[in-house]
């Protein structure tokens, strides 16, 4: 029988107390959502948006025939970080806009917001929040006009109401990007990995 070295006992340590670290995590998210639950709802007004070809998109008719919606705040074109959250919400649309509708808003002109998620190849609705208070209204917006990115949740009441009932701010490590887990799986870490628009011969 082979005898455990000392290296590969401190090893197993390690990996224990990482476990237990990760369990930690997973109860404390737990008391997270439940405490998340407890938040008195915000009613909004019923919004009205920008389309990217210039039609009206009123917050109620982005909830399509769902109870449920998503919101994300997005800072526009000009932001790496948030179009990598965005280019990850594609690819968990179909499953997204199962549950509940699902929209993305930035501040940049509607005509760009359109051409934008095209050109990403985004598979959910866009539209422009610009002349619009939505965004300061629900805090993703400062006092000079600087957008954050984020994202809502709201859900319709039977008699037409809308309440904003869940609320995100997006970061590097939050819950709404596989990107930083990952990295944080590799020998470096991100190591000074950031986002970009584009990558090799498009980044040029």
């Amino acid at each position: 029988m082979a005898r455990v070295t000392a290296a590969e006992r401190k090893a197993k340590a390690v990996e224990r107390k990482v476990l237990a670290a990760e369990k930690a995590v997973f109860r404390a998210k737990a008391a997270l959502d439940k405490a998340r639950r407890k938040v008195e709802p915000l009613e909004v007004p019923d919004y009205e948006l920008t389309r990217p070809d210039g039609k009206p998109l009123t917050l109620s008719a982005a909830f399509g025939a769902k109870t449920d919606l998503w919101v994300v705040h997005n800072m526009g074109a000009r932001c790496p970080m948030c179009t990598m959250w965005a280019d990850g919400f594609s690819g968990l649309a179909p499953h997204l806009l199962d549950r509940a509708g699902f929209l993305l808003t930035s501040p940049d002109a509607p005509k760009a917001v359109g051409a934008f998620a095209k050109a990403r190849g985004w598979r959910f609705p866009v539209a422009s929040t610009a002349g619009t208070t939505f965004a300061r209204h629900l805090g993703f917006e400062d006092a000079e006009g600087h957008p954050w990115p984020g994202v809502s949740a709201f859900t319709r009441t039977p008699d037409g109401r809308i309440l904003r009932v869940g609320r995100a701010e997006f970061g590097p490590g939050d819950d709404y990007c596989s990107i930083f887990p990952l990295m944080g799986l590799l020998a470096g870490g991100q190591a000074d990995w950031w986002p970009k628009l584009a990558y090799g011969k498009r980044a040029r």
